[in-house]
Order: C-alpha cells, then sequence, then structure tokens
C-alpha cells in the first residue's frame, strides 16, 4: 500500500505553508478543529502531510476518517493517529469540536533517541483510532489525563510565556506516550477492496491535473472505463462523498486558497479555476461554503 506513487496523485498540505505562515517551518502545530475546517472544509479530500504525524481529537459529534485503505468510524470523544505520509480523508459532523496536533517526525525520532521503548515507534507508526466508549474504567482514566494534556497543550500554544517551545515539545511528548499506552483499545476499521482503491486513485488524479477544464462527470468514466455508478459506489464508500460533489469540492478548495493567499480579484480567480462567468462562479462558490468570495477573504484576515 504505502507505494512511491502516492506523492503523484495526492495534494501534499504543509500547514505552515498552506494555512497558517506564522509557522512555515515549525516542528509543531496545534488549532482547534473548528478553525481549520472553516478553512478546509469538514468534509476533507484525500491528502497527505510528507513528513508530519498528526493527530485529530474530537470531543462529540461523529467522524468519518479514511487512511490508506481502511475506514475508521468513532462518536467523539475519539482520537485519530496518522502517520507521516500516509494519504487521509476525513469528514467531521458539523457540531465536531475538539484538537488537530499536526507534529514533524523529527519530533518522534528525539523521542526515540532518548532511549524510549522501541514498541513505541511501531505503535507511532501505524494508523488508528481510539473512542473513548470503547475503553474499560483503567483506560478511561488514561483517557483523562491524555485529554487534559491536550488542553494543556491548547492553553501554552495561545500563550507566549518564556521557554514556550521546551513546554510543548515536552508536553507533545507526553502525549505521545499516552497514546501509545491506549493502542491496544484500537476501534475496528473495514478494509476497501484494491480495485475500488486504484480506481479512486486515478480519479483523485484525473481531477488534479484536469479541474480547471470543468469536465462533464462522463469524461471521467469513460477515461476511467467505469459506468458512472461503479463510479459512485466506489467515491461513496471511500469517501463518503459522490464524484461530483469530489470534483467540485476541488474547486472551491483552490478558490479558497486563492482568495487566501493571493490577491487577485474574484473575478480573475474566477478565470483562473477555468470558470467563465464570474457571476456563475460567485454563485458556485456561496452555494457550496454558504458565504459569498468576500465574505469569505474578510474571515481569512
Amino acid at each position: 500500500m504505502h507505494d512511491s506513487n502516492h506523492s503523484e496523485w495526492i495534494p501534499n498540505i504543509i500547514l505552515g505553508q498552506d494555512y497558517d505562515r506564522r509557522y512555515i517551518d515549525a516542528p509543531i502545530h496545534y488549532d482547534v478543529l473548528e478553525n481549520l475546517a472553516v478553512f478546509f472544509g469538514r468534509d476533507m479530500p484525500v491528502h497527505r502531510h510528507a513528513q508530519y504525524l498528526q493527530i485529530h481529537y474530537i470531543d462529540r459529534g461523529e467522524l468519518h476518517f479514511h487512511i490508506d485503505d481502511k475506514i475508521y468510524q468513532a462518536q467523539g470523544p475519539a482520537l485519530v493517529l496518522t502517520p507521516p505520509s500516509v494519504p487521509h480523508s476525513f469528514l467531521t459532523s458539523q457540531d465536531a469540536c475538539g484538537h488537530v496536533l499536526t507534529l514533524h517526525q523529527s519530533l518522534l525520532w528525539q523521542l526515540l533517541k532518548e532511549g524510549l521503548q522501541q514498541d513505541l515507534e511501531q505503535e507511532l507508526n501505524q494508523e488508528m483510532c481510539i473512542a473513548f466508549h470503547d475503553l474499560n474504567e483503567e483506560e478511561g482514566v488514561h483517557w483523562r489525563t491524555l485529554v487534559q494534556t491536550l488542553e494543556n497543550l491548547r492553553s501554552e500554544w495561545n500563550r507566549d510565556e518564556p521557554a514556550k517551545d521546551l513546554a510543548l515539545q515536552t508536553l507533545v511528548r507526553l502525549l505521545l506516550i499516552q497514546i501509545s499506552r491506549l493502542t491496544a483499545k484500537e476501534t475496528a476499521s473495514t478494509t476497501v477492496n484494491n480495485d475500488g482503491l486504484q480506481s479512486f486513485r486515478q480519479f483523485s488524479s484525473l481531477i488534479q491535473e484536469h479541474y480547471r477544464e470543468h469536465w462533464p462527470l462522463a469524461y471521467y468514466t469513460r477515461i476511467l472505463g467505469l459506468s458512472e455508478s461503479r463510479l459512485h459506489q466506489i467515491c461513496r464508500r471511500i469517501a463518503n462523498r459522490s464524484p461530483k460533489k469530489i470534483i467540485h469540492d476541488h474547486l472551491v478548495q483552490e478558490a479558497k486558497r486563492l482568495l487566501t493567499f493571493s490577491n487577485l480579484a474574484s473575478s480573475d480567480i474566477c478565470y483562473q479555476l477555468g470558470f467563465s462567468d464570474p457571476a456563475y462562479f460567485s454563485r458556485f462558490f456561496k452555494r457550496h461554503t454558504g458565504i459569498t468570495t468576500q465574505q469569505f477573504r474578510q474571515q481569512q484576515r
């Protein structure tokens, strides 16, 4: 599964570059789930973070997480760990809130170098989902200290105290150890069969290359050699979305990126994304995000 073709078809998102430029080379990035959801959407298409491990924690709400060839569904409180560079996509319900922690893998190596058990490396290098409802009483005690560590990370991140970096790194180490103690309680996942995954990759790859051309769905299915209903079935199973929604989401994501990181006028962004009518582009953006391009820009500022 972990083949070298991953990088060719999956966008690599670097939070310090694509989202929060104050932390361009930071080994630790923290944010609350709700802020990231405003920017990237609750329904996040397949992507990866090369060299970064990611931890999602939700207090409440539902989580539908697809990591590599596994699908996890959990009800909060729950935690998901995605190892560095592994492709993943996810959907969180509107009421889901919590923490997202992104860590450079060098932090992990540092931990291991300092004599922590080798099995920690194995545990933190595989995807996992732990749901509070699956834990027994003793594990529940571990869980509460883990949640407290996440809360401490949040308050440390939001304040400017002396030795902030050291405090953050210390809390991150503690968190990783706490997670590894709970790995035995992983939530079961379902595995996607390989043919479907292969077709889904090819579809993602085609969207990445041709989204500006606004191909009709029939064009994609012809190239993929699939019927529309088969592609629909694959996309529903793997990404929990229809093929059309995946294409539209990609366009919306690119529009958000340009609105955030460029000074281009909305009409220029419209043409850059292959739309021919600025009024139609504005309606398209509002239909998919609930706000206008101007409102989105103001929010980001």
